[in-house]
């Protein structure tokens, strides 16, 4: 039985997920945005890994949104007339979790659920406890095992900013 605070908080998430996808108002979707990633930021606190919760409101909740509501406000976004094409939406989501499925079941081999990550490194084999939960293990894997999706997920970041400042300018007039 799932503990009812975790449900209460996953639903909560799941809700402004919701409303960040069928929101027309980019402000709106932002918010949205904001209250999922807190919501994620309770469940790490939850499952007691009080360091990723606190980096996940620093760094998503906190820096990366207010770095896309500035875009937002550059660009002047208005939300686009008429109604919001409910068919479309629900069509190309169905063929998402389609797509996705077959994707987990052609690239997934067979029984690699079952196997075990590697071997276990030496602080964890020492003290399970508090290797597990501190930053040094948590900033070894990032350095290590996931240190080039991190230098990707920073280099997308940086390309998303220099393209919407770019997209932002007005152009120039041919006075």
């Amino acid at each position: 039985m799932p503990d009812p605070l975790f449900v209460f908080i996953a639903a909560l998430t799941l809700g402004a997920c919701c409303l960040l996808v069928a929101s027309r108002n980019p402000v709106t979707s932002a918010m949205g945005m904001i209250l999922a990633l807190v919501g994620i930021a309770a469940e790490f606190f939850l499952l007691d890994a009080y360091f990723l919760g606190v980096l996940q409101v620093l760094v998503y909740a906190g820096a990366v949104m207010v770095l896309f509501l500035f875009i937002i406000m550059l660009l002047d976004a208005q939300p686009p007339g008429g109604a919001y094409p409910w068919k479309r939406a629900l069509v190309g989501g169905a063929a998402f979790l389609l797509l996705a499925a077959a994707a987990v079941a052609l690239l997934a081999p067979e029984g690699s659920l079952d196997k075990t990550a590697g071997s276990t490194p030496t602080e964890l084999a020492a003290n399970p406890e508090t290797y597990a939960t501190s930053a040094k293990a948590f900033g070894r894997s990032l350095y290590t095992k996931y240190m080039l999706p991190l230098q990707m997920a920073g280099l997308l970041l940086l390309l998303a900013l220099v393209g919407v400042v770019t997209l932002a300018k007005a152009p120039k007039s041919a006075d």
